[in-house]
């Protein structure tokens, strides 16, 4: 298995991460994958730009996402709920006809690392990545098992600069090259 590694001559780069909670019942008080995710991404340096609760609608959660990607001091966006199967679950329908450019290996590496915590169950999540302009966004499950996954298996290491062979933040200057 591969091992990720920190390059000592490179110096932590860090970003600015919106964080955006799905949900028809949760608060600000009451979202707790938003709160671990800022949590999370505040431990490893990063800067949460802004968090927010926006209901399971498509409209409403496109609105957040955009907004956040037209503003030029926001690197990444993270969106947690909506990815399930239930009616009201409209996140990546809301999101993918936004990706200029889809991330197709975030989903497989999610439900790989997810499935060594809860099994089968990563089934029952639709989580997808993409490029919208030169903004990053990752949509997450709402519960703070699959947001703690999520952070610690693969966006920990992809949004440091230090992360060898390679990682997202070294690919940001070049994102908008035409």
């Amino acid at each position: 298995m591969f091992k990720s590694a920190l390059n000592p001559d490179r110096q932590f780069v860090p970003l600015s991460i919106a964080v955006i909670a799905v949900s028809d019942t949760r608060t600000l008080e009451t979202d707790t994958g938003g709160a671990l995710l800022k949590s999370l991404l505040e431990a490893d340096g990063h800067r949460c730009a802004a968090r927010v609760v926006v209901r399971d609608d498509v409209q409403q959660i496109r609105n957040a996402v955009q907004g956040f990607v037209a503003n030029p001091d926001v690197d990444v966006v993270l969106t947690t709920g909506g990815t399930g199967f239930s009616g009201r679950d409209v996140t990546p329908e809301a999101i993918e006809p936004l990706f200029d450019k889809r991330m197709e290996g975030f989903s497989v590496l999610f439900h790989q690392y997810s499935a060594t915590t809860v099994g089968t169950s990563s089934l029952q999540s639709r989580a997808t990545a993409g490029l919208i302009g030169t903004t990053f966004v990752f949509c997450l499950p709402g519960s703070r098992g699959a947001c703690r996954d999520a952070w610690e298996g693969i966006l920990t290491h992809q949004l440091d600069y230090r992360h060898s062979p390679c990682n997202f933040v070294e690919l940001m200057p070049r994102l908008d090259e035409r």
